[in-house]
């Protein structure tokens, strides 16, 4: 008698499919139950999210006596750029090995898909609902939150920009920096509820983050304000206003674009995360405010009836 051995999938094994944290972490779940009941299990993850994983088109459907699709709906419905259906090649694929559904959504019981599994074990479309496998997975400890705000633009700088080049860099950086990301714009749009509408709604944000990486002159100044540490990298060869910015608050934690290096990243992006690089920012919540700008103005202007201190000055948040 051949010995049991299951590939567990989903939507996460297909090359196209979409691989959402639910499903990542039901099939830690399975995994785990299979694993924990002395079944040999093997998953089958897309090659565009996990290159170095296993992947259905690498391995050998006769190795396995049983094929586990967890989680996700069910159906037979055609990719939207045209080709076959997933999970029915999935079907084909291994016809030999007992299929089971487990934790999937069944919207159409006589779709294809749905029958062709020899065992359907759904968390909702048919019976009593059960709960989404992703609630048993352990809950893991919280990571540091670091909020992202970047520019493209800045055309004004002319030959002297790097900022596509800033971001890529940036970007791989941080999906292997170990934090939670958020991306953020200090664009405010009052009718695109992805964007602040308010100053107000954006430093509530700030305020709750453990540190900003920014390419944007804002994005330094309003976590500053909001007494986040920011990381600010000027996209600008040379230096332009995100470093002038930095030096004029005395901000330590600057990098030159032309010049990215990842130990100078992981070096001042750990020191914002420190209780150090906090109580800098903090700092800046309570320090006297320039007024210089403000007074420079005023001298160019007719003298009026002044009450003092310029507008705003007086109170710092």
């Amino acid at each position: 008698m051949t010995a049991p051995r299951v590939l567990l999938t989903g939507w996460f094994s297909f090359l196209d499919g979409e691989v959402t944290a639910g499903d990542a972490l039901a099939a830690e779940v399975v995994g785990h139950a299979l694993r924990t009941a002395g079944l040999p299990c093997d998953t089958a993850w897309s090659p565009a999210f996990r290159p170095g994983a296993l992947h259905l088109d690498a391995l050998d459907p006769a190795r396995y006596t049983h094929l586990v699709f967890a989680c996700g709906p069910v159906h037979s419905r055609e990719p939207a750029g045209g080709g076959r259906s997933p999970l029915l090649a999935l079907h084909d694929r291994f016809p030999a090995a007992r299929r089971i559904a487990v934790g999937v959504s069944v919207p159409d019981p006589d779709d294809s898909a749905v029958r062709r599994f020899h065992t359907v074990l759904p968390r909702d479309g048919a019976g009593r609902p059960a709960a989404d496998l992703s609630l048993s997975a352990p809950v893991p400890p919280a990571l540091p939150l670091v909020g992202v705000v970047l520019t493209g633009g800045q055309h004004e700088y002319g030959a002297r920009r790097r900022h596509a080049e800033v971001s890529r860099t940036l970007g791989a950086w941080l999906v292997r920096a170990g934090v939670a990301r958020l991306a953020l714009d200090t664009r405010l749009d009052s009718r695109d509820w992805r964007l602040p509408a308010t100053p107000d709604e954006l430093h509530t944000v700030l305020a709750r983050l453990d540190a900003v990486v920014t390419t944007r002159l804002h994005g330094l100044v309003l976590a500053l304000r909001a007494g986040t540490p920011a990381l600010a990298v000027d996209p600008v060869a040379g230096g332009a206003k995100v470093s002038a910015q930095a030096a004029a608050l005395g901000w330590p934690a600057v990098l030159r674009g032309e010049d990215l290096r990842p130990a100078d990243f992981h070096h001042w992006l750990d020191w914002c995360l420190s209780d150090a690089g906090r109580a800098r920012a903090l700092a800046h919540t309570t320090a006297p405010v320039d007024g210089t700008l403000l007074r420079r103005l005023l001298d160019h202007l007719p003298a009026g009836e002044r009450t003092g201190a310029p507008a705003h000055a007086e109170q710092r948040r």
